[in-house]
């Protein structure tokens, strides 16, 4: 497969029939993912694989999340979230190469993404610049330490694996936020969507089944 922008064309529109095909229902998302190149996100010997639905290695022992995962997660965020209307600022956790915040980067006025992994945090900058998002900061950062000195967000997605959920978090978001993440050990991981109620007071839905890289204390220089 040559690496042409029409052949690259095609692939990304199988990926949106198939994203329809297993549920994703919300234009927006499937229009953002059309919009963001996944490909750039990965290694050039995995070009050819790019849109499928699957994970793939970004090395140092992490993986860019498959395209259903990305797109459920992003629909979630969005369930309350009227029309074109954008949030104000969207955290991510566990940011990798940069693809979800990118895919983020469509609904909100500032992304910031956080990642312990100090490689993969220039790889995503390279990554975010090379597709024109101006929209997006990446931090090499420990999310599981305090980052409370980031501010108030309008919505946080965890994009690794807390084995408990990671309450801190809730002091972070609006009332009325959404924090969107996996929780549990590996094989036995659920998508947990937590709603902050007010101050004192949050609801929680169990989704579907998922595999994430576990949510990991402390910053890495990927030595």
């Amino acid at each position: 497969m040559h690496s042409s922008g029409f052949t690259f064309s095609r692939v990304r529109e199988k990926m949106l029939e198939d994203l329809l095909d297993l549920g994703i229902k919300d234009f927006r998302v499937l229009d953002a993912m059309n919009k963001v190149k996944r490909h750039i996100f990965v290694d050039e010997a995995l070009h050819t694989r790019a849109y499928e639905n699957i994970a793939l290695t970004i090395g140092f022992k992490q993986t860019i999340s498959q395209p259903l995962t990305v797109a459920r997660m992003t629909e979630e965020l969005l369930k309350e979230q009227k029309g074109s209307t954008k949030f104000k600022r969207l955290l991510e956790i566990g940011s990798g190469c940069g693809y979800q915040s990118a895919i983020l980067s469509h609904f909100a006025d500032e992304v910031i993404g956080l990642e312990r992994i100090k490689p993969l945090a220039l790889k995503s900058r390279d990554n975010l610049r090379t597709l024109g998002i101006r929209n997006v900061l990446i931090k090499h950062a420990d999310g599981m330490q305090d980052i409370s000195e980031l501010g108030i967000f309008d919505g946080i997605i965890c994009a690794a694996a807390p084995i408990i959920f990671q309450d801190h978090l809730l002091r972070m978001v609006e009332i009325g936020a959404k924090i969107i993440t996996p929780v549990g050990i590996a094989g036995k991981q659920k998508l947990h969507v937590y709603t902050k109620k007010d101050e004192n007071d949050y609801s929680f839905v169990e989704l579907d089944d998922v595999s994430f890289v576990p949510m990991l204390n402390g910053l890495s220089t990927g030595d």
